[in-house]
């Protein structure tokens, strides 16, 4: 087994796995009411940007030869209906439409979810008894994704693990003349420890509770399998699994049941160890990296939505 890891070129030529910038996808979380950027403490290298330094960033992007972004909103004001997340002037839909105007070849998803936008940090509308409403929610999310898809956006990507949430989507954006929109589906999304970081950068840690009862158990997989076939069902184009690295198991699972395109999101936890490993001198960042985002594809990940992406784009060129 040796004689073929001699070399360099030898390896390069067996390897079963690749890994380049085309298979990668930089989120951006972009706010109103600066125009600057707001470096996010837990998350070394990673910033809040108003909108004119979103553009920048994506200029950025681009020349490394990602193909895409990934666009979360930090909105100015809040409330209980999480109301900015479908203004047609939020700060989604303005940053699309700038992005788009300054590179029309670059792909822009936006996260469609309610809780950056609502004063208790839920993905829904939560009522009296605190439970959450979901198919008032999935009212909201179909506006969203209706409002995001008019500002120009490429695909819209629901977030927000309610039920039957890629169904309703699917009909009010063919309904209003959007058929080609895609949808990326946050399929199997895990009710995880490593969202951290993620929560001070979109500053949408819930007021009270937790998101338990509609983001999945950690420990189980059946239960994925099924929730991505349910969204292939109702209408999604690309399934999606998150966390990334602890469920590899996952993504190989739905991406052997399904066949569909597969994207996985390294989140913000993930990202943060390894920025704390690598300042403390305990790991070598480049080779953890790329090491862990090509075991990603090699789980069976068509996609890989990471922090990583510049810096791995570079590494990689």
């Amino acid at each position: 087994m040796r004689r073929l890891r001699g070399s360099g070129l030898l390896r390069d030529m067996v390897r079963e796995t690749e890994l380049t910038p085309a298979h990668l996808v930089q989120p951006l979380f972009v706010e109103l009411g600066t125009d600057s950027r707001t470096p996010i403490e837990a998350m070394p290298g990673v910033e809040r940007l108003s909108i004119s330094h979103a553009v920048e960033e994506a200029d950025t992007i681009q020349e490394l030869g990602i193909p895409a972004v990934l666009l979360f909103g930090v909105p100015a004001e809040k409330d209980e209906q999480g109301s900015g997340a479908h203004d047609d002037e939020g700060v989604v839909q303005l940053a699309v439409r700038a992005i788009k105007e300054a590179h029309p070849e670059l792909l822009v998803i936006t996260d469609v979810c309610l809780c950056a936008y609502t004063s208790h940090g839920h993905c829904g509308v939560v009522r009296p008894d605190g439970a959450i409403d979901n198919d008032v929610t999935l009212e909201l999310l179909a506006q969203t994704a209706i409002s995001h898809a008019r500002a120009g956006a490429d695909a819209v990507a629901p977030s927000d693990m309610m039920d039957g949430r890629v169904g309703a989507l699917r009909g009010q954006l063919d309904a209003e003349g959007m058929k080609e929109t895609p949808i990326v589906a946050y399929s199997a999304k895990f009710a995880s420890a490593f969202y951290g970081p993620f929560r001070e950068a979109a500053d949408s840690t819930p007021a009270f509770g937790d998101r338990r009862t509609y983001q999945m158990d950690p420990a189980n997989s059946d239960e994925a399998v099924r929730e991505a076939l349910l969204d292939a069902e109702e209408g999604a184009d690309i399934l999606m699994v998150k966390p990334a690295l602890p469920y590899l198991d996952v993504i190989q699972r739905i991406k052997e049941a399904t066949g569909m395109p597969l994207a996985a999101y390294n989140v913000s936890g993930e990202y943060a160890m390894v920025k704390a490993a690598a300042a403390a001198g305990q790991i070598d960042e480049r080779a953890a990296v790329l090491e862990a985002l090509t075991a990603i594809r090699r789980a069976g990940a068509d996609i890989v939505i990471t922090y990583h992406a510049k810096d791995a784009a570079r590494w990689l060129r």
